[in-house]
């Protein structure tokens, strides 16, 4: 003979007043009413933003403050890696030289960004004044009456000896620096300057000089390593975890940012844009 478990649920949150207690056994297909609060039932959202999905609604305290601060409002911050560069065409170690300059790929790549962005309405674009950024921002932001907006804090890093030279002879040339720039990034130093931490401490400077800035929406150009301190210092990791994503050129990462200053990556390094006449609504 096969007995029957009975298994008892309680379930306080349901679509009446008091809470339901259903009774079924292993073999039966129990009729379940789940929501998550009674806040949903005539707006259907939950908090100040934010459509309910799965019950995901808030990302309050997911993050530390990049700001210590209140923020006016709630923003957005749409990040967009430079088109191809020449020396990224050469297979060059660029860091924050200036000599670099777009490739007319690297042209092509920045008007398809602009093409893929042209539905969503940013109120300012922020950008490294190094080259390769600052043409691609220019693309991007063509049309617009007010000017972008050149931050220092968004440079690339300065990476010494080593910019400008191909990466098969800066690994020829000095093997030590080059492979501890590239396999043990955070501990790469000259003299005792550490490259990285800098840019962490510039990429800190950037997100407060950004989400102070009167707006809600943001579009932001430049390079590769400050783009994942960005990231990285946005979602709390340490230097260690500076390769651990890439961003290609014309990348676009998307961030939301709550008042407190704390943020949720919506979007990492899109590149559909790329491929086909793709634009975004978000």
């Amino acid at each position: 003979m096969i007995s029957k478990q009975i298994i008892l649920i309680h379930l306080p949150f349901t679509c009446i007043d008091k809470p339901q207690t259903h009774f079924y056994t292993p073999y039966s297909s129990p009729r379940l009413q789940i929501r998550c609060s009674k806040l949903t039932l005539t707006t259907g959202t939950i908090g100040n933003e934010g459509s309910v999905t799965g019950g995901a609604y808030d990302f309050s305290k997911a993050t530390t403050s990049l700001t210590q601060k209140l923020l006016s409002s709630p923003k957005k911050v749409t990040l967009v890696r430079h088109g191809l560069s020449s020396w990224n065409d050469e297979s060059r170690v660029q860091g924050s030289s200036n000599l670099s300059i777009l490739t007319e790929t690297g042209i092509m790549q920045a008007e398809k960004c602009r093409k893929a962005l042209v539905d969503i309405r940013f109120d300012k674009c922020f950008s490294s004044p190094i080259s390769r950024a600052k043409s691609t921002a220019e693309i991007l932001w063509s049309g617009r009456d007010e000017p972008v907006i050149f931050l220092d804090t968004l440079k690339e890093a300065h990476l010494f000896h080593l910019e400008g030279l191909k990466n098969v002879d800066a690994r020829k040339r000095y093997p030590k620096d080059y492979t501890t720039w590239r396999e043990d990034p955070s501990n790469f130093n000259v003299d005792g300057v550490y490259p990285l931490r800098q840019v962490w401490e510039a990429a800190t400077l950037a997100w407060k000089e950004i989400l102070f800035t009167p707006g809600g929406n943001f579009l932001v150009v430049t390079h590769k390593s400050i783009l994942r301190a960005l990231i990285c210092t946005a979602l709390g990791l340490p230097p260690e975890r500076f390769r651990a994503f890439d961003v290609n050129n014309g990348g676009i990462t998307v961030f939301k940012f709550n008042v407190e200053g704390e943020a949720m990556l919506q979007s990492l390094n899109m590149t559909a844009h790329m491929y086909t006449d793709h634009t975004y609504m978000y």
